[in-house]
């Protein structure tokens, strides 16, 4: 998250914030409807960022939803899923 709104935030504080943003509502949208947002191939669900090329996996447990990795779209698959564990 920081190396990501650092590289914003040379670009403009403004686009920093707006992805901030939509990030925090992406997490608040997955801790409001956990189960909604599809399975990608590591058995993690997938919440896309609408304007931003990023994306986020999480898990759902009984005490909400647990963010493992937050990547950029073109990034490896595997990313970031290798400590989860099915």
């Amino acid at each position: 998250m920081n190396r990501i709104l650092n590289d914003y935030e040379g670009i403009s504080d403004a686009l920093a914030d707006d992805f901030y943003r939509e990030f925090m509502e992406g997490v608040s949208d997955a801790v409001e409807n956990p189960r909604f947002f599809h399975f990608d191939a590591s058995g993690l669900r997938r919440y896309n960022l609408g304007r931003f090329p990023f994306h986020f996996l999480y898990d759902v447990s009984l005490d909400g939803i647990r963010i493992w990795v937050l990547r950029h779209d073109r990034r490896k698959p595997s990313l970031g899923t290798r400590r989860f564990k099915r």
